[in-house]
Formats: C-alpha cells, structure tokens, sequence
C-alpha cells in the first residue's frame, strides 16, 4: 500500500511539475511577472491540482468529507515541502546563470527536493480520514 501510494504520488508531482513550469512560463510571458512572483503563483496552482488528483487517486480512501479544509491542510502542510521547494529553485536562479535562463531547472529541482517531505506529511496530516484498514 505505501509504495503504491508512493508512485501515484510521484506519478502526480510529475503532473504538477509540468502545471508548475507552464504557468511559470505563461507567468513569465504573459502576465509580466518576475522569476519569484511568477514562480508563487504557478507554485499555488500546481499544488491545487496535485491536491485534487491526490485526494482523487493517491488517498482516495482516505480523503476526507470536507473538501476544503482539506484543501487548506494540503497547502499548509505541504508549505515545509513548498518552502524546501522554493528555496531549491531560488538559490538555482540566483547563483546558476544556466538555471536563470532556463527555470525549468529550478522547478525540476525545487520539486524533488519537496517530494519526501510532502509525500509524508501529505499521508501522515492531510489525508487522514478513513483509512484503508478500517473497512
């Protein structure tokens, strides 16, 4: 069960990775934003959707019946992984020119440095209602 969860995480953080770099690049090219601003931005919309394909397929059995608070458990959770993530991306951009002229670099990093962290306190504070043992 947990290396099942385990994959269908990573499964959807590489789902996320990808809503993550596009709206980076949409942030970037169309709405003018900056490399820090854009990257909060696409950050927020990547983990709303990596929360409903988790709660939809990962913790399925373990979702729980108020969606919301939920969703607000998931952000404020994920925020230590989120913060992991974001520094990742930031000291890449900052001190790695390469990486500044391609932040694809720093999403990709920023993100599997979170995974752990996030997978863990996702099945652990989250998503903790039913259990799939209770049956």
């Amino acid at each position: 069960m947990l290396k099942r969860q385990f994959l269908l995480f990573s499964i959807v953080g590489v789902i996320g990775f990808v809503v993550d770099a596009t709206t980076l690049y949409v942030a970037l090219g169309v709405l003018g934003a900056n490399l820090y601003s854009g990257r909060v931005l696409s950050y927020l919309v990547a983990a709303t959707v990596t929360w409903a394909l988790n709660r939809r397929y990962t913790f399925s059995a373990q979702r729980s019946t108020q969606p919301v608070s939920e969703w607000g458990r998931f952000l404020a959770a994920n925020a230590v992984g989120g913060v992991i993530n974001y520094l990742t991306y930031a000291i890449l951009v900052t001190l790695v020119p390469f990486a500044a002229r391609h932040p694809v670099l720093g999403v990709a990093a920023g993100s599997l440095a979170g995974l752990t962290v996030n997978f863990t306190l996702s099945r652990t504070v989250v998503f903790r209602g039913r259990r799939p043992d209770s049956h």
